[in-house]
């Protein structure tokens, strides 16, 4: 097999790569995070130059290629009209930035001090340090304010170097004139006319000066690796996360904000319209813009492959569908064009799907990740989703999903699998592998105890769909009262009991001894028996004994076991009712299984929600 290199590698001089930045010819992408180097980094850069140390090699991308994004100079750079870049930066922002705005700028650095606080600063080159073989080559790089005046807390004048006699003094040279020989050769002048006694003595460090300072930035060699024009987008992004191992990690969202400008499209703008469009949807509030960008790729992919396969194509020889980060990258302006407004109506009628379901906010969103397929299905299929049918179809796609727990590593393959098979499934088609893949084990109850679960969410929403009643208002959850009562998921038979009756905590904290609850009503319940707070709940709501036993039902209890502090008989009868509304929501048989004791590790229970 023959192997292609993509890159090339070689040096280039300091001074040509800050001229190169200055004028344009290498620029950033828009999606590079600001410079952010404070003083201390600035002054530890200027003294490795200086020192001719190492300071690392720039990775450049020749332009030319598939990659377009909207471009920006470095910071401190003002063109006067567009200029077409040759190279970007993909690693070594921080580094040519601070070089160039301290070297060639002829303007204060804007940086930060120590404590984070915005200053502005000239840098000087310390003759007398800089030339003491004993003395730290970063105490001879100095940093002036802006006025080139140093004060102290009483704002005294201490030190100026405002005027060039000033800076030749104290023997401050700035680091601005390295590479501006006229500048140079004029500050030379004055150091050495200056004091005419002492000009054998400057002469001689101004020699040394220039051999051991001036000319090790003046020849300084930067590594310089340039990945081809043919570097394909993907690699592009990820060389620039793999290299930029101390910066912020992108996102497909960001990186296509970068591409779309280069087209004038802000997809930012677009993207917030989005967000005030579902705002009637809190369930929808935690979705990312990644999420809304792969439905978008699934539906542009999944219509790809239809028109393909509608052309001739065999199957096997269509594009796939898929929404991986590739696929993503490669969505263009046209097809985020083309399917942005369905995608978005696709995700409000998964929220409204989720809402019938008593899912009503993201907190309670068993997985955030299969709004994603579902949004796309629903925009696939329009009107068609509406049908009794093919909402029952969807509902029991969603439940094996949550029930068996599939979406939790590895969903863009299932997405991929879940459009097309999904469709199809409502077209009368054969059932997805979802459904026919979900299983959920008898076990898997007792060892769901905490939000971490989807499985444990999903099952406090099946409570909910089928009318559980608030103990203590005997009304069935809507979503108004679930916001004002701050409705839960609250243990049945309270911790603290269950630690006196010892009850084992892999019991005690398991998802078959809670059920969802109104805040108010778990603080009636307390740390007591529910022989205690049963007669409680009754008095205060002026409930009687047969209208709160029905109201325990719509939680699938068995009010005699509760009335009598039976957990055996308790958790035994309300495991299996759990097991069979899990079955008929997912529409298969569960398995019977031994129900083994599950051993929990200690620091995963869940913190004591008890109220006394």
């Amino acid at each position: 097999m023959q192997y292609i290199t993509t890159f090339d590698s070689s040096s280039e001089s300091l001074q040509d790569m800050l001229r190169s930045a200055g004028s344009g010819k290498t620029q950033l992408p828009d999606f590079q995070r600001g410079w952010v180097w404070d003083d201390q980094h600035v002054r530890s850069l200027l003294a490795s130059i200086s020192q001719s140390y190492p300071v690392g090699a720039l990775m450049l991308l020749r332009m030319g290629g598939e990659v377009r994004f909207k471009l920006r100079p470095i910071e401190g750079v003002h063109l006067a009209g567009p200029v077409a870049a040759e190279r970007l930066i993909l690693d070594g922002q921080q580094r040519i930035t601070s070089l160039y705005q301290a070297l060639l700028l002829k303007a204060p650095v804007r940086t930060r001090d120590s404590r984070g606080t915005e200053i502005e600063r000239w840098y000087y080159i310390d003759i007398a340090r800089a030339l003491d073989p004993q003395a730290d080559r970063e105490d001879a790089i100095v940093g002036i304010p802006r006025e080139r005046v140093v004060r102290n807390f009483r704002n005294e004048v201490i030190a100026d170097y405002s005027t060039t006699e000033h800076e030749c003094a104290a023997e401050l040279l700035p680091v601005s004139l390295v590479f501006d020989t006229t500048g140079l050769s004029n500050w030379q002048m004055h150091y050495l006319q200056q004091d005419p006694a002492r000009m054998p003595e400057r002469l001689q460090r101004w020699n040394r000066m220039v051999q051991e300072i001036i000319q090790p930035f003046q020849q300084y060699l930067l590594p310089v690796i340039v990945l081809r024009p043919e570097t394909p987008k993907e690699a592009v992004c990820q060389v620039f996360e793999k290299v930029n191992t101390g910066g912020v990690s992108l996102s497909v969202f960001e990186l296509l904000t970068a591409t779309y400008a280069a087209d004038d499209y802000a997809l930012r703008d677009d993207w917030d319209a989005r967000v005030r469009y579902w705002k009637p949807y809190p369930l929808l509030r935690g979705v990312e813009n990644t999420d809304y960008l792969q439905a978008i790729t699934l539906l542009a992919t999944y219509h790809r492959r239809q028109a393909a396969l509608r052309n001739g194509q065999v199957p096997s020889a269509a594009p796939g569908v898929s929404c991986k980060r590739k696929d993503v990258l490669r969505l263009t302006l046209d097809d985020y064009r083309a399917w942005a407004d369905r995608a978005a109506r696709g995700f409000a009628k998964a929220a409204q799907l989720l809402h019938g379901q008593k899912i009503f906010g993201a907190r309670d969103l068993p997985y955030r990740t299969q709004l994603v397929p579902l949004a796309a299905i629903y925009a696939v299929l329009g009107e068609e989703a509406e049908a009794a049918g093919a909402a029952a179809m969807l509902r029991r796609w969603y439940w094996s999903g949550v029930f068996g727990e599939l979406y939790g590593s590895a969903t863009e393959s299932r997405f991929a699998l879940d459009v097309p098979q999904v469709v199809e499934w409502v077209r009368n088609g054969p059932e997805p592998l979802t459904v026919q893949d979900a299983l959920f084990s008898p076990a898997r109850l007792r060892s769901m105890r905490t939000r971490n679960s989807a499985a444990y969410k999903g099952l406090s929403a099946l409570l909910l769909r089928a009318g559980g009643a608030d103990f203590r208002t005997g009304q069935p959850v809507q979503d108004q009262l679930y916001f004002d009562e701050k409705v839960d998921i609250h243990h049945i038979f309270p911790q603290a009991w269950c630690r006196s009756h010892d009850i084992e905590p892999a019991r005690c904290d398991s998802v078959v001894n809670k059920t969802p609850l109104a805040a108010r009503t778990n603080r009636i319940i307390g740390g007591n028996a529910p022989s205690a707070y049963l007669p409680r709940m009754q008095q205060q709501a002026s409930l009687g004994a047969v209208e709160l036993d029905r109201i325990l039902g719509t939680h699938l209890i068995d009010p005699v076991a509760l009335r009598d502090d039976d957990f055996g008989a308790f958790f035994s009868a309300r495991e299996q009712a759990l097991l069979a509304r899990i079955a008929a929501a997912m529409g298969k048989e569960i398995a019977p299984q031994a129900m083994d004791q599950v051993t929990l590790d200690p620091v995963d229970y869940e913190e004591e929600d008890d109220v006394a």
